[in-house]
């Protein structure tokens, strides 16, 4: 077993394949469903930015990722600023100088966004105030109330 095999971080795991890439617990897709280009980075970096295309830009149908519907809806949500009309996830990154390192960062913010869309919110549950807590505002409207009318009392006298 190679290290990157071993490693969590990697992505890679020893009971998928290699044409695999594991997103999160229980979300694997296969590579043909991760459309990337690479186009030329913008910013500073002398003639590497001139000369390379390491800008890389990941492209992914919603549908082609195994999540529950739940997930699904809670990943769009999270990410509507990053989703096409057509459905597609688009991730952008060009922080390297690499195009491999800015691939894989894509993949990794990619993980970002399923592992918190499949964190399920917690249910709200209802509460009520307590009867001290609703005396305490009840009195406090009356004060100010009649603070007011003092200062309309003492206005029109």
């Amino acid at each position: 077993m190679t290290p990157a095999e071993n490693n969590p971080e990697s992505g890679r795991s020893s009971s998928q394949s290699p044409g695999e890439i594991r997103l999160g617990l229980g979300v694997v897709v296969r590579e043909p469903a991760l459309e990337f280009t690479f186009a030329s980075s913008s910013g500073p970096g002398g003639q590497n930015v001139n000369r390379r295309s390491t800008k890389a830009r990941l492209r992914v149908r919603l549908e082609d990722l195994p999540l529950r519907p739940a997930a699904a809806r809670r990943l769009a949500t999270i990410a509507a600023g990053l989703i096409t009309d057509e459905g597609e996830l688009i991730i952008t990154c060009d922080t390297s100088r690499s195009q491999r390192a800015n691939r894989d960062e894509c993949i990794d913010r990619l993980r970002e966004l399923v592992a918190q869309a499949m964190v399920a919110p917690k249910p709200r549950k209802k509460t009520k105030p307590s009867r001290g807590a609703v005396e305490r505002r009840l009195k406090a409207k009356r004060i100010k109330s009649e603070r007011k009318s003092r200062r309309k009392q003492d206005f029109d006298g």
